[in-house]
């Protein structure tokens, strides 16, 4: 996990002003952030390049670069004191972290490590977490099994080609033999589908005789 620990999951934070690092959780994704630390170097770059502003020339020009310019380029990048900045970020965040032994992740105390197991609660669930959970479940699947003992067809007109919009008013059936919004009788508006009972052949609404074979319809 790097020379310091948990240090795979993390984000610098750092400016020029400073170092400040934030750790996440490997399972949940909670975060961290450690304490913003000056710098120390950055802060002397500072005073030398007021000083060399204030004196001019060669000489502030040349006390600038090496106080700021340099300063922050070997300190403000990864380097000794970004190292020892990360290092202290670690230790004083590591309280909130644990390492599980057998997977390897470390993960934020409060929420994803099971102390009376000693390992991270994916290795090893929280039993009472665990039990929510398989309850919720159970009572889904036996409300679901209770609902499909009740009969929800009862009113419901399946026998006959269904009609979903009344042919009169054009809204919603609902299902009906009549029009939830008109009262418009909706089986005949499936009249058009008859059928001859001899031959087969498609039928008009209002023919009394098959147009394929001559047999009555009514």
């Amino acid at each position: 996990m790097g020379m310091f620990g948990f240090t795979d999951n993390y984000q610098d934070r750092s400016t020029q002003e400073g170092y400040q690092f934030e750790f996440y959780c490997e399972r949940c994704g909670n975060g961290y952030t450690s304490s913003f630390k000056r710098s120390v170097t950055n802060f002397g770059g500072k005073l030398l390049r007021m000083g060399g502003d204030l004196v001019g020339g060669e000489w502030g020009r040349r006390a600038s670069e090496l106080g700021w310019d340099a300063s922050w380029m070997r300190d403000g990048t990864r380097g000794p004191a970004w190292d020892k900045a990360l290092q202290g970020a670690v230790e004083e965040i590591r309280p909130h972290f644990h390492q599980c032994h057998r997977c390897g992740e470390w993960v934020c105390g409060p929420v994803c490590w099971n102390d009376e197991r000693g390992v991270c609660v994916n290795c090893a669930p929280k039993l009472d977490q665990e039990i929510v959970g398989m309850q919720a479940r159970a009572q889904v699947q036996q409300l679901d099994e209770k609902i499909r003992q009740v009969d929800w067809t009862q009113g419901t007109v399946y026998g006959q080609t269904a009609v979903g919009r009344c042919p009169s008013c054009a809204n919603d059936t609902g299902g009906g033999k009549y029009c939830q919004h008109c009262g418009t009788p909706l089986a005949a508006a499936t009249e058009a589908s008859r059928f001859c009972g001899q031959c087969g052949t498609k039928v008009s609404p209002n023919g009394m005789f098959c147009t394929g074979c001559g047999s009555a319809t009514t």
